[in-house]
């Protein structure tokens, strides 16, 4: 596994571990037989999620020079541990420390299953 502390994923953008030829996941999820030969979704596991969809600062009747507060962000629903069925159209493939790894965009995930046994 890689180390996750040197990858800062942005936006709402998520890092997903795609799983190769799934039929049916780990999690019991079943994928039709359709879904893999049209190659529309895909499954995989989240790794990393970004901070989310940042949100525009209140208007203030302050002065405007003045040094602007932290970025708010709206969160993303993905969390790292997350399988996640995602359009592959939407999917950009990279290759970190030998290992493949796609980054969507949330509007591109499908489905999110979060099995909280799994992360306990």
């Amino acid at each position: 596994m890689i180390n996750t502390d040197k990858i800062i994923v942005v936006g709402d953008r998520i890092l997903i571990r795609p799983e190769e030829n799934l039929s049916k996941t780990n999690s019991g999820l079943y994928l039709p037989p359709g879904v893999h030969e049209k190659e529309k979704v895909q499954g995989g596991y989240v790794i990393k999620a970004g901070p989310g969809y940042p949100v525009g600062m209140p208007a203030e009747d302050e002065e405007p020079w003045k040094e602007s507060k932290a970025t708010r962000y709206i969160p993303l629903q993905a969390r790292a541990g997350d399988f996640a069925l995602f359009l592959r159209k939407d999917a950009i493939e990279v290759e970190i420390e030998k290992q493949k790894f796609v980054i969507v965009t949330q509007s591109a995930i499908l489905l999110l299953y979060r099995d909280e046994d799994l992360l306990a």
